[in-house]
């Protein structure tokens, strides 16, 4: 499903990329998501980075950094950095990222922007010993995916998912990963928001329930593990909004575990993932949409537009006919609001997101929609969503 927003994604965190050129000239061939273009050598050698986010408070005890010494020594075995060497012609870049360890076979997730178009990949563990790794699956539309290592070093070991659906506001976190190229960094902070929605930067399609964080992450954290202080995987480190210097400004996404739990073990299994598409784009309803749309409430998922082609269009939803001042500024009115799917109440446009995502290509969906004052049933049969809108 995609999901036009109406508020801005500044930047995404983008592994770091060192482009090599035959001569010298600026071309961001190589440049990752959101065109994060840092150096490593030279972002490493003007100045220290620090590797501690503030914390809530400087008066932390003794027993509150111990714990964290020890958290630390428990889970960065099952942490590595990931180098990747890229070639196109006569053109040669590489790249660091990083990833966690997803079981004892040697699969290790990472974020797709971190790996995608390499023609080498190589881990680093936590004991500096390196091995080349196999991309074992890719998924653009949720920035995931895997690669493979033929054996792990003593010492390394997987790292347990946790519920990323019980996450709350405030709780604290940390990142360990390799920042600026800086392996085996842990960062520190709490959760600031939870249910965002992120763009997945490969395609035109969106991530529902994305947490958003405070703990420093930068590029070269991409791929890497959010993590609760349980020593649990709660997301993976994706993306960064900033002010337009390209750094950490307080505010990271990363993609919730329920997903790599949903994604994972099917890309080690096939390669690939299918996600469901109702093909629509719209935005929750707020006060601007009921006064001009004449609704009774704020509760649901306004549709703007419908793809044509689409299982949406297919079906007969409706999108927006015209635009009215309301607000001080321009609303949507004319298109339908969908309240309900499968009779389970629809809060707002995230909520059908990740409703829509739980379905499979094939499924079947009964979508209540309020049109003209009127409710109604809809019933649409999800297809596989495409890689890009021109191909519905």
């Amino acid at each position: 499903m995609s999901n036009k927003k109406f508020w801005a994604v500044t930047a995404g965190l983008g592994c770091v990329t060192l482009i090599l050129l035959v001569a010298v000239i600026a071309i961001p061939l190589f440049v990752v998501p959101f065109e994060i273009r840092t150096a490593l050598n030279s972002a490493a050698s003007k100045s220290p980075v620090a590797t501690l986010a503030p914390q809530p408070s400087s008066a932390a005890t003794p027993a509150q950094g111990d714990s964290l010494v020890a958290l630390y020594r428990q889970l960065n075995p099952g942490i590595v950095n990931i180098k990747v060497y890229m070639r196109r012609g006569m053109l040669g870049g590489q790249g660091a990222g990083s990833g966690f360890i997803f079981d004892d076979e040697g699969h290790i997730v990472t974020n797709n922007h971190v790996v995608d178009q390499a023609s080498q990949v190589t881990v680093v563990f936590y004991n500096g010993q390196e091995a080349e790794a196999t991309i074992i699956g890719q998924d653009p539309h949720s920035d995931l995916a895997v690669i493979k290592v033929d054996k792990l070093v003593e010492g390394a070991h997987p790292l347990p998912l946790g519920d990323s659906d019980q996450v709350a506001v405030g709780q604290s976190v940390i990142a360990i990963g390799n920042p600026f190229g800086l392996g085996s960094s842990m960062t520190a902070g709490i959760v600031s928001a939870v249910g965002r929605t992120i763009e997945s930067g490969a395609t035109p399609f969106s991530i529902p329930h994305a947490i958003q964080t405070d703990a420093a992450i930068n590029p070269g954290n991409s791929g890497g593990p959010l993590l609760d202080l349980k020593g649990q995987v709660i997301g993976v480190n994706a993306q960064i909004a900033t002010n337009g210097t390209q750094a950490n400004a307080g505010v990271g996404f990363a993609i919730p575990a329920n997903i790599v739990r949903q994604v994972v073990p099917v890309l080690i299994e096939k390669g690939s993932y299918q996600w469901p598409w109702l093909g629509i784009s719209g935005l929750s309803v707020n006060l601007a949409i009921v006064k001009a749309n004449h609704l009774d409430s704020q509760q649901g998922a306004y549709v703007n537009e419908v793809t044509p082609g689409s299982p949406a269009a297919r079906a007969g939803l409706r999108g927006s006919s015209d635009i009215r001042a309301a607000n001080s500024g321009q609303t949507p009115v004319g298109g339908d609001v969908i309240v309900a799917i499968d009779g389970q109440p629809v809060a707002n446009f995230d909520a059908l997101l990740v409703a829509i995502a739980a379905k499979k290509p094939g499924d079947q969906v009964v979508l209540t929609v309020l049109r003209d004052g009127q409710r109604q049933q809809i019933t649409v049969t999800l297809a596989e969503r495409p890689n890009n809108l021109t191909e519905s």
